[in-house]
This record gives structure tokens, C-alpha cells and sequence, in this order.
């Protein structure tokens, strides 16, 4: 089963076993209809967890799930991402992407150079920026049409114009 990683556990939220966690999505409306999600603590296969209650407030949501009623439950999950299965999302519309199908694609400049790998992305207050390493430095490239000139998921790349001083 393919997994997308939808956010990530932050920190425990009260004393009966609800997270907080760190949204990835751009439009969190998509998660309203979720009825379970899957947790991944370290390098173990992704653990199945029931949703009692989902409540989406800014860039965060907040979990309370099935077989976990306390705040002792919740510690060994902050920090771990929550992920749902590929299929349960709706397809994006044209020249819109899930973070998850971005991670790890290589990056090229327009001239051809490589520059490494998209190895994670972050939000900011205006866009997201993504995190390319492997060729040479770690590179931050904004997510803006000016600086991603186009996105090949097919062929597993993505080319990017390099503003001055990047």
C-alpha cells in the first residue's frame, strides 16, 4: 500500500490522549471524511488507528484516536508522521502536487546542471520551500513559478531556475 504523509504528531494536546499535529496539506478540508489514519514509529511498518474525533484548526489538526485514552499513550508518538493511504485522496488539479510525490524527485536547472534530491519540504507564511541535497550544498528553492519551471512526476524530475544569489 502507498502512504502519503499527511502531518506530523507535535506534541500531546490535554491529558486524554489527543495530538496536535502539523498539517501538510494546503487545503485540510480533504481530511474532514478520514475515518482512520496510519501512525509510523521509526523504521516499523505503519500502525492502523481508529478517529474518534478530528478537529482542523489553522495549519494544525488535533487526533483523538482508538486505544489511545491518555497522555502517556500519546509521548512515544510525537514526532512521528501521520500518513493515509495514497488512494483516499482525490486527484489535485493540474500543476498542483502532494508533498509526498515531490520527495525525492532530482533537480535540475534549466541549463541542465544537477543539483541533488527534493529531500523534504517545509512550509512558510507565503509558500512552501523545498530542501535539495545530494549534488553539491543543501539548497532551499521557493516553491514559486519563477523558480520551478516545470514538474515531471513521470520522469521523476523537477527543473528549476536559480534567482540571483541562490
Amino acid at each position: 500500500m502507498q502512504f502519503l504523509e499527511i502531518g506530523k504528531i507535535v506534541k500531546a494536546h490535554g491529558l486524554n490522549g489527543c495530538v496536535k499535529v502539523l498539517s501538510f496539506m494546503q487545503s485540510p478540508d480533504l481530511l474532514k471524511s478520514l475515518k482512520e489514519v496510519f501512525i509510523r514509529r521509526g523504521k516499523d511498518a505503519p500502525a492502523l488507528f481508529s478517529l474518534k474525533s478530528l478537529q482542523i484548526k489553522g495549519s494544525c489538526f488535533y487526533l483523538e484516536m482508538g486505544g489511545i485514552g491518555s497522555i502517556d499513550q500519546t509521548e512515544g508518538l510525537v514526532g512521528c508522521p501521520v500518513l493515509i493511504p495514497a488512494r483516499k485522496l482525490p486527484p489535485l488539479p493540474e500543476g498542483e502536487y502532494y508533498w509526498e510525490e515531490l520527495i525525492g524527485l532530482e533537480v535540475v536547472t534549466e541549463e541542465g546542471r544537477f543539483l541533488g534530491k527534493v529531500e523534504r519540504i517545509f512550509p512558510t507564511g507565503s509558500n512552501d520551500v523545498y530542501v535539495c541535497s545530494g549534488a553539491e550544498e543543501e539548497i532551499l528553492l521557493p516553491a514559486i513559478a519563477d523558480v520551478v519551471r516545470n514538474i515531471d512526476l513521470e520522469k521523476g524530475a523537477m527543473v528549476v531556475r536559480l534567482l540571483e544569489g541562490m
